[in-house]
């Protein structure tokens, strides 16, 4: 059910195939949509659309140089985003993806540098949450991951908490209802050669990585 705001209500389990639709299409078009992950909602768009990402940026008060993590419907559409994927990688994916853990990549020629920060890096995730899994897969392409707050801010649990400088500016929004809040993902960069390195340490301790990557 949509109501003037632009709302969506879905099932968190079993989102409705015509809200993923209308989600996916807003996405296609270059628009910016609101959409739930296990912890807090997400602010997705088109992450190969340069003036959707720079929207992004514009929407969350995000500084240049801090780099955008993007989420993919499965490991095959690493092929257009990342130079190599290392074993190290492959073996964090299979233990723990979906969900859990982003894992930061040399980023490849196709990617936008304004997503990277500058840094030549991006940080990719396969979502765990049936919505946002639903709508990357709609989409068939990478959606920005970023959570849908100023940056510097709390993340967002639920939509009445969305601040007004970033609702005004959305074309959609996917609610879920209240999300469980608590630890984000563990973002692990895989480029420093056969160890990884914990960038952030969340649902995932360091412990866990170094055992399922060795």
């Amino acid at each position: 059910m949509k109501d003037r705001l632009g709302i969506i209500k879905v099932a968190p389990a079993h989102p409705s195939t015509e809200a993923i639709k209308k989600a996916a299409s807003t996405i296609k078009a270059g628009g910016t949509v609101v959409y739930p992950t296990r912890c807090l909602y997400g602010l997705g768009a088109d992450a190969f659309n340069a003036a959707a990402v720079d929207k992004i940026y514009s929407i969350k008060q995000r500084p240049a140089q801090k780099p955008i993590l993007i989420l993919i419907d499965h490991s095959r559409q690493l092929k257009r985003l990342v130079t190599q994927v290392p074993t190290i990688a492959e073996k964090l994916m299979r233990q723990f993806w979906p969900g859990k853990v982003t894992i930061v990549f040399e980023a490849g020629s196709g990617v936008s540098p304004v997503l990277t920060g500058g840094s030549g890096k991006i940080g990719v995730r396969l979502p765990g949450h049936p919505v946002a899994s639903a709508l990357v897969e709609a989409v068939a392409s990478p959606i920005t991951g970023t959570s849908a707050n100023l940056s510097g801010s709390p993340g967002c649990h639920q939509i009445s908490d969305l601040a007004p400088q970033v609702a005004r500016r959305l074309e959609l929004v996917l609610d879920a209802g209240p999300l469980a809040g608590g630890a984000g993902s563990t973002v692990v960069d895989v480029t420093q050669g056969d160890r990884p390195l914990v960038l952030r340490e969340g649902v995932i301790c360091v412990r866990d990585i170094m055992l399922a990557s060795s």
